[in-house]
């Protein structure tokens, strides 16, 4: 009886080989479904993008507002502080 002839890929490049191929699958299929999920969240995000974009504007047209009282306020106490403390001060100059 003769030998059984030697395979033509050992099995050690058997499992190389399908280990290649099992990680460009995985790499396939990650690229695929981060394509199907751009695609299926574009609608979503253009329905979003206008009241985003609302919100940014409400957003600084209150920080604005904020700024104008703030402002507002300390005009008046800087005048306080000049009429009352400017004369301490001329005074303290001089002498």
């Amino acid at each position: 009886m003769q030998p059984a002839p030697p395979p033509l890929v050992s099995t050690d490049m058997f499992a190389l080989i399908t280990l290649i191929a099992f990680c460009f699958v995985c790499v396939a299929a990650t690229v695929v479904l981060k394509l199907a999920f751009k695609i299926i969240l574009l609608p979503l995000k253009l329905l979003f993008l206008p009241i985003l974009a609302i919100v940014v504007l409400v957003k600084f047209a209150v920080l604005f507002a904020l700024g104008i009282a703030l402002i507002a306020v300390l005009i008046p106490l800087a005048i306080l502080f000049a009429i009352f403390v400017g004369p301490f001060l001329l005074l303290s100059a001089l002498t």
